[in-house]
């Protein structure tokens, strides 16, 4: 909110491209022409231009993953502010966002940057989901497990395997694999 004089407005200023935008008018009942930008969805005047929906036109894959279907101007300003909070609009922070939605259940129009840094989700980004869950496995075995993982590493015996999916399926995290573009990614919390 700012102060314009003895009025409070509402800051609807959007930091990111978020890419642009299409749209059904519901009053006319059909598509609206051409593709919005943010700052358009988020100023559209429903009760001059008509009632409308809008959704991801899709240069940006990581939208999807924020919003399935369609979305209001009101959760593109949460989704703009929320990324501000967390530091830029980062293919990790929209897969963190994704998770707090759509694991945690939380609304967009609810979460705060620090409900997202609570949740402790690890994100690995790549091409091959038996790569990122070998990479995952590896570096949080090391990390929750330091002196198991030193005795390990040291080990010289060739039968003492680690077995990487059955580490990332134990009861101990939660995990969900998202494909996003052309992208793959690993979201892995504790539990």
């Amino acid at each position: 909110m700012t102060s314009t004089g003895t009025h409070l407005t509402e800051d609807r200023t959007i930091h990111f491209n978020l890419g642009t935008f299409e749209g059904f008018n519901l009053r006319e009942q059909s598509i609206v022409e051409g593709n919005l930008t943010a700052e358009q969805v988020i100023h559209w005047n429903h009760d001059r231009q008509g009632e409308a929906e809008f959704w991801p036109a899709g240069e940006r894959p990581e939208m999807y993953l924020v919003f399935r279907g369609t979305m209001t101007g009101t959760e593109l300003l949460a989704l703009d502010r929320l990324l501000v909070a967390l530091g830029g609009d980062t293919p990790e922070n929209f897969l963190r966002i994704h998770w707090a939605m759509y694991w945690r259940g939380t609304e967009l129009c609810s979460l705060t940057a620090q409900s997202i840094e609570d949740d402790f989700v690890h994100v690995y980004c790549g091409t091959s989901f038996l790569d990122l869950r070998k990479e995952a496995a590896y570096e949080l075995f090391e990390l929750y497990y330091p002196e198991e993982y030193k005795v390990w590493e040291k080990s010289h015996c060739d039968g003492l395997h680690f077995d990487t999916d059955r580490f990332l399926d134990s009861p101990t995290f939660s995990s969900n694999e998202v494909v996003f573009g052309d992208q793959a990614a690993l979201l892995i919390s504790p539990q």
